[in-house]
This record gives structure tokens, sequence and C-alpha cells, in this order.
């Protein structure tokens, strides 16, 4: 008890039903807000002008060579998670395994494995892009049990032209571009991102939106559970790189749930 006679445990004070309703209440208030602001970001972001994407890119899928207009499976809308999976085996500059796509990248692509359904009914194609040979992201996807299709991007520049994989000498001298500002604080070859794209009656295709950054956490679902718990992220200062694994990857002894 603190001198009032309050519990606190675990420097949180435990009051009566009345004091937390009212306290939950002005909360409220705060997310009804944000909601709001969030419903008037999404307008602006949907507003966006649009580039139209000239370049004729071919990617490898499990069915042969496809042009990103295929990609969109007679959608209009198509939108592509840039996964981290480096074509060449691991070094300092690719820090993940030679027939896997990167921890992170997983943990992303876990959120949303099971979604495309839903969003195919929502005029959306939502596929997968890396660098990485077609045999090595099947053989991955497989593995994962994912059902999203998967596409390389090994034989074009588009992930580099959407700003999420660099030369050697980029990464050398930190002269990359990532998140729309100088990447010299993330020297690696290749960075997470997402992309979006609209195709009209004509054939066109146009660039509309791309995120990276934590401009991707408003699509982690898991995240998002976690910001509801007490703990929240409880990641420290390790932005998720310290405990986020592939996900037949952990240590059982790690899911036991424990106090303290």
């Amino acid at each position: 008890m603190n001198m009032d006679g309050i519990a606190v445990v675990k420097n949180h004070r435990v009051v009566k039903q009345e004091e937390w309703l009212a306290t939950r209440r002005v909360l409220l208030a705060k997310e009804k807000e944000l909601t709001r602001l969030r419903d008037e970001l999404n307008e602006q972001r949907r507003a966006l002008p649009w580039e139209r994407v000239t370049t004729k890119y071919v990617f490898g899928t499990l069915a042969g060579k496809e042009t990103l207009e295929q990609l969109f499976e007679g959608r209009s809308q198509l939108v592509v998670y840039h996964a981290m999976f480096h074509p060449q085996k691991a070094t300092a500059r690719t820090p993940w395994t030679q027939d896997a796509a990167c921890p992170m990248c997983s943990f992303w692509m876990d959120n949303f494995n099971g979604i495309t359904a839903h969003l195919n009914h929502r005029d959306v194609t939502m596929i997968a892009a890396s660098r990485a040979p077609v045999e090595k992201l099947d053989a991955y996807r497989r593995r994962m049990g994912w059902s999203f299709k998967w596409v390389s991007s090994a034989d074009n520049d588009f992930n580099r032209d959407l700003g999420v994989a660099f030369t050697d000498e980029e990464v050398a001298t930190q002269g990359g571009t990532y998140n729309y500002r100088r990447a010299g604080n993330f020297p690696i070859s290749e960075h997470p991102g997402i992309s979006v794209f609209y195709r009209d009656a004509s054939g066109e295709v146009f660039h509309t939106y791309s995120t990276y950054g934590r401009g991707l956490d408003m699509l982690n679902v898991a995240y998002h559970y976690l910001d509801l718990v007490p703990k929240g992220r409880d990641e420290g200062d390790g932005n998720g790189v310290r405990w986020v694994r592939r996900r037949d990857e952990y240590d059982d002894a790690h899911a036991v749930g424990h106090v303290g």
C-alpha cells in the first residue's frame, strides 16, 4: 500500500472500479481522437498523386515469367511486401542465411498470410517480392506454411527502384536512401517495405504509395496486440531484432508463461 492506502503492483496503481472507469474514459477520448486523425490521414494517403510506372518489370514465378501487370491477377490494386531475402550467401551486409528470409520480414509475412482471400474480394491482390531465386522463395514459403504468392525480382531492378535494395558501394559509403532520407544508420544491402500500385482499365500501372521503417508497424497485427498488454512490446533497445525468430526457430522454453 502507498500513503493513500492504494495498492501498487509493479509500479501500477490498483484502484476501485469507479476510479478505473473514470481513467479509462479519459483514455477512450484520446483513442477516439486518434481514430479520427487516422481516418483523416488515410484520406490524405489515398489522395496522394500517383506516378506512372514505365519500366517493364518481369518477375520469376512458379508459373514462369510474369510482368508487373500480370501480378495484379485481373484486379486493379496490388500490394507488394518487399521481403529481405538476399540472392547470395550471408555476409555482414546480408545478415540472414542463404535459404531463408530475414526473421523480421518473416514476422511481418506471418501477419498477412491468410488474409489474401479477404483482400481479393475487395479488388486487391497482395504478394511478396524478393531478390532471391523463385525456387528458394518457394522452398521457404512451404517451410513456413504460407499460401500467398511470392515472386522473384532477381532479374530486374524492382526492389532497387522502390528503395529497398542497395549496391555494395552505396552500403560502403552509406550513400543509399531509405524511407525518403539518407540510410546511413542502416548499413545493409536490403530493407523492408510495402508498395502499392493501381492498374487502370487501359492496362497502365501507377505507383500510388510506399512505406518503410516504422511505417510498417500499422501492418503488423501481432505488434498491435502487444501494445494492448501491460508489458507492451517489451523489446528494450532491440526494436524486435533481439527477440523475433522465425516461428519454427523459437526455443519453446521462452513460450512458457511466467511471472516476474
